[in-house]
């Protein structure tokens, strides 16, 4: 488990790392995601002591929320003034996030039917 916790924290280390150095306008975390995942398909599987430290953390994903919610009732005042901005942003991007989900299902379905 302890392996498992230092993969996970240093991809995410390298993942910010990369973003500080380049400039990059995504998170660190994201990247080291990105990482992790190219990290498994180029191994062909995920390891199984990974897989378990993985699990154990989804189990306990709400508690990943607490400090999101620290910071809303923190930045409650520019939330207030921003309100407009934030409910186009969510929706625009809300639609946006459905119509690529389409668009990518569809594209997959027809290659799986043109295997077929």
């Amino acid at each position: 488990m302890l392996s498992a916790f230092a993969i996970l924290l240093g991809l995410q280390l390298v993942g910010e790392i990369v973003v500080r150095a380049l400039s990059l306008p995504i998170p660190g975390p994201v990247l080291g995601m990105l990482l992790l995942f190219i990290g498994f398909i180029w191994r062909g599987n995920i390891p199984d002591y990974l897989q378990q430290t993985s699990q154990s953390l989804l189990q306990h994903l709400s508690l990943f929320f607490v400090p999101a919610g620290v910071g809303v009732m923190v930045h409650i005042g520019l939330l207030q003034q921003e309100w407009l901005a934030i409910v186009i942003t969510l929706l625009g991007s809300t639609w946006l996030a459905l119509l690529v989900t389409a668009w990518v299902l569809q594209a997959l379905l027809k290659r799986w039917e043109a295997k077929e």
